[in-house]
């Protein structure tokens, strides 16, 4: 999934001082795919395994993976089920917040449509972490866009605005201080696979 280049930013001291836990989002029905996109697959590969080992290469541990619409075991990861999917992103931004384990210093959540993200970009955020940023979001042409890592302390602030098909954008606006931007032009590419098409083109490259 990662380039074996590496710059010294994206190794960091991710393995020092108290975990980081990685959250993937992967309940949603994926209407307009025609299947969750938990399931479809690339290259050979599910896109909720692709969604683990993305968060794995880049130094989380454990995994968290929300499901919803569809529940099926996945390897490396513990499942949290969100019985209340359908209500959309913040319901199961709350749920997996729940199920990240005391230890765990912070989380970095991560979409399962996102597949072309490196683990590069988790690494940046995992080391900006350890630099001392409570909140730190990916940007692609100073864009904000995801993954994004919260720190435990700021993770019931995070939920309690995480409604309807929202995550954790509501507390990123609202917090516009603790947030460090994390450049990732050179990370991957955050565009999201919503229809058969975005898969088409993706299976293309």
């Amino acid at each position: 999934m990662d380039d074996p280049a590496a710059t010294p930013v994206d190794l960091g001291h991710h393995d020092s001082g108290p975990p980081v836990a990685g959250l993937l989002l992967a309940a949603g029905a994926g209407t307009r795919m025609g299947t969750p996109k938990a399931l479809v697959e690339l290259d050979g590969e599910r896109l909720v395994d692709r969604g683990v080992r993305l968060l794995e290469d880049g130094g989380c541990h454990p995994v968290v993976v929300v499901l919803g619409a569809a529940v099926v075991p996945v390897r490396r990861a513990v499942v949290a089920r969100n019985p209340e999917w359908r209500s959309g992103m913040g319901s199961s931004l709350r749920v997996g917040l729940s199920a990240v384990p005391p230890e765990a210093s912070a989380v970095v959540v991560a979409l399962v449509d996102q597949p072309g993200i490196r683990a590069r970009a988790v690494r940046r955020l995992v080391a900006a972490h350890r630099a001392g940023a409570y909140v730190a979001v990916a940007t692609y042409g100073g864009a904000r866009r995801n993954p994004v890592l919260i720190a435990r302390e700021h993770f019931d602030a995070v939920a309690s605005l995480a409604v309807g098909d929202v995550g954790a954008r509501p507390f990123l606006a609202a917090h516009r201080h603790l947030v460090t931007e994390v450049p990732c032009d050179d990370a991957g590419d955050p565009a999201d696979l919503d229809t058969p098409d975005d898969l088409a083109q993706a299976r293309g490259r």
